[in-house]
């Protein structure tokens, strides 16, 4: 009887611990934010569905090619990827992708206002290094975007989708993926290894803060990338392909521990009752 007693005792203790107090701790350590927004209502609508794409090669030619290379068409920038981080702290993309992992009204925003779209005023007020492209009109942005979905490849794998994202700032030590570096001069702040963030925040952190850190980090240097809801799956799947590449595999054995310990446990509790029963 005492041992039920015990028993009972400590399955009390348990719930009141895990269903009142980690919960609490949990909301404190992990506040709750308004999910992903994959249509980013809060940037001005720009029909790109009206685009010219004859148009927008040729406004990407005469205003993107200075800084930005497009190697899928052979046009490459003028800068060594050394020169634009001295310059700039950062290499400029290149946008052979950028029509199939970027939002398309995003995409125009960035073009318009690369720091309002990416929420980096509060860093970058007027002296971001992609100027503001204001002065076009919303058409000729759209034929820009028009342009660049145009040319975007049908698929890319989880790394190439990763690499385009995030791999210019981001390093992945598990995957000998090293950037470009030079990033504290761009964002003012230490950029971290990804190889191991799969296991260290669970997936609704993760897509709420890759679709906007802000929520998640108010006055992060990270700009929000603008991904579209397919893209940032694909991140976050290489993440989990670099970083818990066994996690199937573990989430199968999951229930099979458990009914291993509940049988260990009925044996235990049977072997103790007969010793006992045989010792008086």
């Amino acid at each position: 009887m005492k041992e039920f007693v015990a028993l009972i005792v400590v399955v009390f203790v348990t719930g009141v611990i895990y269903w009142g107090v980690e919960p609490f701790a949990h909301s404190q350590m992990n506040p709750k934010v308004e999910p992903a927004d994959y249509t980013f209502a809060d940037l001005q609508p720009i029909d790109t569905a009206k685009g010219n794409i004859g148009n927008g090669k040729e406004l990407v030619v005469a205003n993107c090619i200075a800084c930005h290379s497009i190697n899928k068409e052979g046009l490459e920038s003028p800068f060594a990827p050394e020169d634009a981080l001295s310059a700039y702290g950062v290499v400029p993309p290149d946008l052979s992708s950028a029509g199939f992992i970027y939002e398309t009204n995003f995409l125009a925003n960035a073009i318009k206002n690369i720091a309002v779209a990416t929420k980096q005023t509060h860093k970058f007020d007027g002296n971001h290094p992609m100027p503001a492209y204001d002065w076009m009109s919303d058409q000729e942005i759209a034929d820009i975007v028009a342009y660049l979905v145009s040319i975007a490849p049908a698929s890319m794998t989880n790394k190439e989708v990763f690499i385009d994202s995030c791999g210019r700032c981001h390093d992945v030590r598990y995957d000998k993926w090293q950037a470009n570096g030079g990033l504290k001069t761009y964002l003012g702040a230490k950029v971290p290894d990804l190889s191991m963030m799969i296991r260290s925040r669970n997936m609704d952190y993760l897509h709420t803060f890759i679709n906007d850190p802000q929520k998640r980090l108010a006055g992060t240097a990270m700009p929000r990338v603008g991904l579209t809801e397919s893209a940032e799956i694909q991140v976050v799947k290489y993440m989990e392909e670099v970083g818990d590449s066994k996690k199937a595999e573990r989430e199968s054995l999951g229930w099979k521990m458990v009914l291993f310990m509940l049988v260990m446990g009925v044996i235990a509790y049977l072997w103790k009752r007969k010793v006992w029963h045989d010792a008086h």
